[in-house]
């Protein structure tokens, strides 16, 4: 084949590098790759995937690989490649895109764009060869060059048409406030019963397989419940948790989370292990416990931490992005299990062990088994007559034996880049897990990555934020959601730490979001920085999807810290952007779930605590531990001018608890009991 250079083998992403040594001319989305496309007038591949997907590897050892293939990309393409973690921003465009010509999405997403980079034609994964109506990949490839040559006018209209398609959807669902005095609570009961509608009252989750964890539904229910004692949202919320901790979505053996099921029964997963699932998850079932006292929740929590802090914790205090699906080139091989390989290794206790995570000589999938839980452990114990704590010690030690096997496999790769957003969402997830269970790491660890992340994603010179870290350097400037992100935990730490200086860096980077990120005609923040120049767009992302929309998270933050400063026009703005969405967010509560949340929290007031005196950070933590999810809580040794909550709070020898709500303060009591109590008296109101 002709000469080729591929320019990836600089770049620090694990998936661009993966695509470093195929025979393609791939460039990574950058000035050259743009103005080479331009002065030779030539279509622009753009080819967007991660290090974690397993059909992106499919795709590339098919195609990407084929000399014959890289021959056709390299003559008439400019080939770029996109790490869509890396920029999501681009993603966000051009999936948009293929999602309006198609109908569908997905990753790999091959997406091609007219020099100037708008887009003309794309889709997902295709096979070498065609296969069930579905064009093969040189197809697609020589459609595309005969169309570029021969109907270059249409293409170049259809490019124009589609971005102002895009353009205008941009604004989908937005309408004009209506005031936070119009929302009641018949719409909230209203979301409730279309959440009902597409739930799996059986297995638990929502809609049909595949199954995504889809924790702001769940978190909506929780909230449901604690305003309006319904005791089916909480049901629901509990049985999609439980049959996600007994299913193959969670690994029995090492802790965490699948991406999602592909069944109903969340036996079989997509076995890549993401940061963000995690971290979510760790933040609901913190809720859950807090409300339940389940230990079942306080199991999963602690079993989920030790393997992050085990497999995706780096040595500076950061988190890694994702574990592979596959190993050795196979999906899932280095989950699973035949049962030989475990009574080889447990001997005489492998009936047992097999009998509760339903291992079999057949298989439960793909002739092999992945584990699982049929039968709450109570249960089990009772039908088979046996003692819970004798089977429980068992079952422990069992796991235990098979995660030192596992460990000697090949393993998946790992995504080692450290990324702003999901570190900070993964921040969150620490502090909630201390407030919930009180376990020390959990807040060191939270502390340990703030302080990394406040060290190393600001470019000291210039003050702007990255999004993106490896081997040392930052990269791409930061958008929405590390800014929404890391604003969110600075405020969850703050409430476990009473660390002031917490909130005032939440407000200098609130400020900074405000002036760079905002449109001025609605009130909401677009998804990229104001000076980002490389994208034909500026989006504004409000749906919730795999983590929540950075709007919807600003929303939060601007009603959270109106009340710290005393900030109405941040009140003001937060009460704006979730009326304007109120029609969607009742329609497609779904798709809008932190939005429904955030509008219930809103809608209630926020209980506003300050905690003061020489115990000031043990009864922080002591309330901390109670589900109270429409809070604000400060506390301190004593008085501090900045922060109206606390001004004019001078306590000596005792620690006082100070509720107060729409700026009017109950007398201070002593007792946390009596805090909680008086919250539920408001509640109930």
């Amino acid at each position: 084949m002709g000469v080729f250079t591929n320019h990836l083998i600089h770049e620090t992403s694990p998936y661009l590098l993966q695509h470093a040594y195929n025979p393609v001319n791939w460039y990574p989305w950058n000035e050259e790759a743009l103005k080479k496309a331009e002065k030779e007038n030539k279509p622009i591949l753009v080819s967007i995937g991660y290090a974690a997907c397993h059909w992106c590897h499919v795709m590339e050892r098919e195609s990407f690989e084929d000399e014959s293939v890289a021959a056709i990309m390299n003559e008439h393409f400019i080939n770029i490649k996109i790490d869509r973690e890396e920029r999501p921003d681009l993603d966000h465009i051009y999936m948009n895109a293929v999602q309006t010509m198609t109908g569908s999405g997905g990753w790999p997403l091959n997406v091609f764009l007219t020099p100037s980079r708008k887009p003309f034609y794309g889709g997902t994964y295709f096979p070498p060869s065609p296969v069930s109506n579905r064009p093969s990949w040189q197809q697609v490839l020589q459609g595309v060059v005969n169309a570029f040559r021969d109907k270059r006018g249409e293409i170049e209209s259809q490019a124009e048409n589609l971005t102002g398609h895009l353009l205008q959807s941009n604004t989908f669902g937005i309408t004009k406030p209506s005031g936070i005095e119009n929302t009641t609570t018949g719409q909230f009961n209203t979301i409730f019963e279309h959440i009902m509608q597409s739930a799996d009252t059986k297995d638990g989750g929502f809609g049909r397989a595949p199954k995504f964890p889809q924790t702001f539904t769940i978190q909506f229910l929780l909230r449901h419940f604690f305003y309006t004692q319904n005791e089916k949202a909480l049901h629901q919320a509990l049985l999609s948790l439980d049959k996600m901790i007994y299913g193959g979505i969670y690994d029995q053996l090492g802790g965490g989370f699948a991406r999602y099921a592909t069944d109903s029964k969340w036996l079989v997963p997509h076995f890549e292990k993401m940061l963000y699932d995690n971290a979510l998850l760790v933040i609901v079932l913190s809720e859950a416990y807090q409300l339940t006292k389940n230990q079942l929740y306080a199991d999963t929590i602690g079993h989920t931490m030790d393997f992050i802090e085990r497999e995706l914790m780096s040595e500076e205090g950061g988190f890694f992005s994702a574990l592979d699906a596959d190993s050795e080139g196979v999906e899932g091989k280095y989950y699973v299990w035949n049962k030989k390989e475990i009574e080889s290794v447990l001997q005489e206790d492998a009936a047992v062990f097999c009998k509760y995570y339903g291992i079999s000589e057949e298989g439960n999938w793909e002739h092999r088994n992945i584990l699982s839980v049929l039968q709450p452990l109570d249960e089990f114990a009772a039908q088979h007559k046996l003692d819970k704590a004798t089977i429980a010690a068992t079952l422990h030690y069992c796991r235990t034996r098979l995660l030192e096997v596992r460990q000697k496999r090949v393993p998946p790769l790992l995504d080692d880049k450290i990324l702003l957003s999901w570190n900070a969402l993964m921040n969150m997830a620490c502090s909630k897990a201390y407030a919930a269970l009180g376990e020390e790491r959990y807040k060191q660890s939270a502390q340990k990555n703030m302080a990394f992340l406040l060290r190393k994603f600001r470019d000291g010179h210039t003050g702007s934020w990255l999004h993106a870290y490896k081997n040392g350097v930052s990269r791409h400037p930061a958008f929405l959601d590390d800014y929404a992100f890391l604003v969110q935990a600075l405020i969850c730490l703050q409430e476990i730490t009473g660390n002031r200086d917490y909130l005032l860096t939440s407000k200098q980077l609130m400020e900074l979001i405000i002036d760079n990120f905002s449109e001025a005609e609605t009130g909401f923040f677009f998804y990229t920085h104001r000076n980002q120049q490389d994208v034909i767009l500026r989006i504004k992302e409000v749906y919730d999807g795999a983590t929540p929309a950075g709007n919807s998270i600003m929303a939060w933050n601007l009603h959270y810290l109106s009340l710290v400063f005393d900030n109405a026009a941040w009140r003001a703005r937060a009460l704006a952007m979730c009326t304007s969405l109120n029609g969607v967010i009742v329609k497609y509560p779904t798709s809008f779930g932190m939005w429904a949340a955030i509008t219930y929290d809103i809608f209630y007031g926020l209980n506003e605590i300050a905690v003061v005196g020489n115990r000031y950070k043990d009864v922080a933590s002591d309330i901390a531990a109670h589900y109270l999810p429409n809070k604000v809580i400060q506390s301190a040794p004593g008085n501090d001018a900045d922060f109206p909550l606390l001004t004019g709070r001078h306590v000596k020898d005792k620690t006082y608890i100070y509720l107060c709500r729409n700026y009017s303060c109950l007398q201070p009591v002593e007792k946390v009991a009596d805090v909680i109590q008086l919250i539920e008296q408001e509640r109930k109101r």
